[in-house]
């Protein structure tokens, strides 16, 4: 699948998350033509309120869910980040970032406008278990593109029906 500048600009945004956003990892990812695939890793630390016991467990305290909300950090390099970010606040984070950029090609470069909105409003999860599981959902992104000319989601697949 090449990409075009759209596109770049959206691997990049991606490539970026880990150096922004402490505690977020990133892993296997593909742009299609519209829609993206990606494994998005967050790394737990123990909180205050749930010490670590040092053997990986919480002392049987139930965690909650991690805040949407984050402080924000100072690095050794002097840039602020946010730490502690959930899913959702990533998402959030890569679809707001790819829009702006979006419309600054658009008026910068004159890259074609994209009619209604470039992401759908929520988006598909699943929580990865184990790593032969990973490791099929890895296999799953990177043959994707193969794939496309029988996606569901091909606009040309309509024509071909």
């Amino acid at each position: 699948m090449g990409l075009n500048n759209a596109g770049m600009m959206v691997q990049a945004v991606w490539d970026e998350i880990p150096a922004h956003y402490p505690g977020i990892d990133i892993d296997a990812f593909i742009v299609m033509p519209n829609h993206i695939h990606g494994i998005v890793v967050i790394v737990r630390t123990a909180t205050r309120d749930h010490p670590d016991d040092g053997n990986g467990q919480n002392n049987g305290q139930a965690q909650g869910p991690a805040p949407t909300t984050a402080p924000d950090v100072r690095h050794d390099d002097g840039k602020k980040r946010t730490a502690g970010l959930s899913l959702p606040d990533v998402v959030h984070r890569f679809k707001t970032m790819t829009t702006k950029q979006y419309a600054h090609g658009v008026k910068q470069n004159h890259w074609p406008r994209f009619s209604g909105k470039l992401w759908q409003r929520n988006y598909y999860e699943r929580i990865i278990r184990d790593e032969n599981e990973l490791n099929r959902i890895r296999q799953y992104i990177m043959d994707n593109p193969a794939r496309w000319d029988i996606d569901r989601e091909n606009p040309d697949m309509a024509n071909r029906q």
